[in-house]
């Protein structure tokens, strides 16, 4: 008897409800996957719209326009209004300094500073802050002679002070430089103390080097604005949300340099066909799922039909078989409609524009769209340079609630809610399978497959020690039939 073949056949049978069970897994698996596509298809869409039309920066984009760029430039920080004015530069804002007085006699600065007869000890370092005034909590170091070297030192200070210093091996002195310029009108600008410093022949400040020509004094930038004659301690710094800096000292006779702003149209409507752009791409991704076909007679092969298939055949069944997994789901159409609801509902409050139709954007003609968004450009672009702000606030005005808010602010509580609908019934990558619906699903067909591969196994062995026997038996059998014939025939 050919017991295994015997055996493999009734198991055939057998193992039909572990296939189906094994499949409806399969499945169940799939649709979790998609659900976590869709999750990550909207955060896409929520990171565009926070990154984008979601940001006042993206809506305060200047082009500005300066009568000479090579003495002052300009930029918008957070004006929200279009800007102008005049500048003119009297001086420049420069840094105080402080320098060996006379030469230290070091010619490698990479030696230990015990080898160079340097103390070492603590040291502090007060410097001007990027305000004008001096530090309140001065820098201080603890220097070790045997470890640190010159170039260590230097590096520390560097790295973590508001002063830069550069030895300078080819001189053999020091220079020390406030990274902040400005002038403190009631002191000066660098004040050092320790051991170290008095070794490298530098003066406890800059105002006693600027006496002995060791070091400089600070200075605060002298210009006109709008005619008003005033001082910054930086070259760069910011009137009515505009930066200005401050390039080059123009003569007394020269005329003002004049600036004025215009929106940047193009970046903001850039911004705009982005939102848009992924808006349309993640309303066609949903509705194509929640549309995809249900092909029932497909379903996901067992290891049997896989290894009697060719690969081709396999992914053309599968993509069939996975086909359909999210068709006409409710959570997904329900978004696609409370988005749609979103969008083309005025937004109150407001005082130029109240609806995406009055910037011009429309929903496409065609229906099977799904509420696609298409960009009348010139329409778009109009609105922009008649209130940019207004159009910020179309989308992202605050609400107590949804029907307040702007349409971004809007689409984005749509998006958190389904997102969070989403992952109750599919979890996310982390998430464990007790925490959503699909996984305790799966862990309790999962259970059931462990169960019936044990009842399988057990099967299994008893028909083979069915059959066993019967073999067994019909051995003795033939035995006696052969035993029973030679007595028969003496």
């Amino acid at each position: 008897m050919d017991i295994d073949s015997m055996v493999k056949q009734l198991m055939t049978a057998e193992r039909v409800p572990l296939d189906k069970l094994n499949q409806k897994k399969q499945t169940m698996e799939w649709q979790r996957d998609d659900y976590r596509d869709m999750n990550s298809t909207l955060l896409d869409l929520d990171t565009t719209i926070f990154n984008g039309v979601g940001k006042q920066s993206s809506f305060i984009k200047k082009n500005v326009t300066i009568s000479d760029s090579n003495v002052i430039s300009v930029r918008n920080i957070n004006s929200t209004s279009d800007f102008s004015g005049s500048v003119s530069v009297i001086s420049l804002a420069t840094s105080a300094s402080i320098m060996s007085k006379t030469k230290t006699g070091i010619t490698n600065s990479s030696k230990t500073l015990s080898d160079l007869n340097i103390p070492g000890g603590d040291i502090t370092i007060q410097a001007i802050t990027k305000d004008g005034v001096m530090e309140t909590d001065p820098y201080k170091l603890t220097i070790d002679p045997k470890l640190d070297t010159l170039d260590s030192v230097i590096a520390k200070i560097n790295a973590n002070s508001g002063v830069t210093a550069f030895y300078d091996s080819s001189s053999q002195k020091i220079s020390i430089t406030a990274k902040n310029s400005g002038n403190v009108k009631s002191g000066p600008e660098i004040s050092l103390s320790g051991a170290f410093f008095s070794s490298m022949n530098v003066d406890s400040n800059n105002d006693d080097a600027n006496v002995n020509n060791a070091g400089t004094v600070g200075a605060d930038a002298q210009f006109k604005y709008n005619g008003l004659q005033t001082s910054r301690p930086s070259n760069t710094f910011q009137i009515n949300g505009v930066e200005i800096t401050l390039k080059q000292v123009m003569s007394s006779t020269a005329s003002d340099i004049t600036f004025s702003s215009a929106p940047d149209t193009d970046s903001i409507i850039d911004t705009i066909t982005k939102f848009v752009t992924k808006y349309n791409d993640t309303i066609k991704k949903i509705k194509d799922k929640t549309d995809e076909p249900k092909y029932r007679d497909y379903q996901p092969l067992t290891q049997e039909q896989r290894t009697s298939m060719k690969d081709d055949d396999i992914k053309l069944w599968e993509d069939k078989a996975k086909s359909g997994t999210l068709r006409n789901d409710s959570v997904l159409g329900s978004s696609l409609t409370k988005m749609r609801s979103s969008l083309y509902t005025s937004v109150p409050g407001t005082q130029t524009f109240s609806q995406l139709s009055a910037i011009g954007i429309t929903t496409t003609s065609n229906y099977l769209d799904g509420g696609k968004l298409t960009i009348d450009e010139d329409k778009l672009r109009a609105a922009i340079a008649k209130d940019p702000n207004a159009v910020y606030n179309l989308f992202n005005k605050d609400g107590a609630t949804s029907a307040d808010k702007g349409l971004a602010r809007r689409l984005r509580d749509d998006i958190k809610g389904t997102m969070t609908d989403i992952e109750s019934k599919a979890g996310k990558t982390s998430s464990v399978n007790n925490t959503f619906t699909i996984g305790k699903l799966l862990n309790s067909i999962g259970t059931q497959i462990t169960s019936f591969q044990d009842k399988l196994t057990s099967t299994e062995t008893r028909y083979y020690n069915q059959f066993n026997a019967m073999e067994q038996a019909i051995q003795k059998a033939n035995s006696q039939s052969g035993y029973l014939t030679q007595m028969l025939s003496k």
